[in-house]
């Protein structure tokens, strides 16, 4: 590909996909019946990749491989394990530390299914930006060091206007989810992988676990805890995506994901 249209397809993509993750949002969370809520969600999220598969197969003239179906099932399950075992660690890390504790429970369904499907557009938008358009198309280009890099900072960049945000959460960010999803991309060749573990990432941590989600609070949570202890171990009123055990947990698996990737290429 030309470098003109490589440059356009990247900056065109880019912006055609975060206007209609914006439009996505909005829409749904705008629609006053509960029960047109719910799969509206789901819709929006798989009609953002049936439109990213549309656009991609135009402009670059290729097979969808990273849209596979017959890996669906299998890389969104093991990504949404992924992503429940990792937070587990990193609130698990805490938990000795004496930084968190639970003290009750309780299960109410329709916010917790409410918010949960809509985790799943949030997680499908945001990799269809940030490793369906942006990491593949520099890796194409260039190297998968550099596309890790500029996706990375980019993705942790785009936080920074989050309540509670500051330089370090965006860095934090950058670390553990910006290289842990670029090398789940890379290391699967799909984005169904990433996809599971953002959408688990985000919904464990808020509506099960009580933390913040990059700064947002959430009302609905499964358990009730006590967060407690300096902000470079609980993260603080940004939640845990800005503490140092979510960062030392994520370059970790970063790390294992791309030696991982290395291996099965030889």
């Amino acid at each position: 590909m030309p470098f003109w249209k490589w440059f356009l397809c990247l900056l065109a993509g880019l912006l055609i996909f975060f206007v209609l993750y914006l439009l996505a949002s909005a829409g749904v969370l705008s629609i006053p019946i509960d029960w047109v809520q719910l799969p509206a969600a789901v819709v929006a999220g798989f009609l953002g990749l049936f439109i990213y598969a549309i656009w991609t197969n135009m402009t670059e003239h290729r097979p969808i491989t990273e849209l596979s179906l017959n890996r669906m099932f299998k890389d969104l399950g093991n990504g949404i394990l992924l992503g429940v075992a990792y937070f587990g660690v990193v609130v698990g890390i805490m938990a000795l530390m004496g930084a968190y504790s639970i003290t009750g429970a309780q299960f109410n369904w329709y916010p917790q299914l409410a918010s949960f499907l809509f985790f799943f557009l949030v997680a499908v938008f945001e990799e269809i930006i940030f490793r369906g358009v942006l990491f593949r198309l520099i890796d194409d280009r260039w190297n998968t060091g550099v596309a890790l890099i500029i996706s990375s900072l980019a993705f942790g960049a785009m936080h920074l206007f989050n309540t509670g945000a500051t330089l370090w959460s965006a860095v934090a960010i950058a670390i553990e989810a910006g290289l842990v999803m670029g090398a789940a991309y890379k290391c699967s060749g799909t984005l169904w992988l990433p996809i599971g573990i953002h959408w688990a990432w985000n919904y464990v941590q808020g509506n099960v676990l009580g933390f913040a989600v990059s700064g947002n609070p959430v009302r609905d949570k499964i358990f009730t805890s006590i967060i407690s202890g300096p902000d470079w171990l609980t993260g603080g009123i940004f939640g845990a995506e800005a503490s140092v055990p979510a960062v030392g947990v994520g370059l970790l698996l970063a790390i294992i994901l791309l030696a991982n990737c290395k291996r099965d290429r030889r």
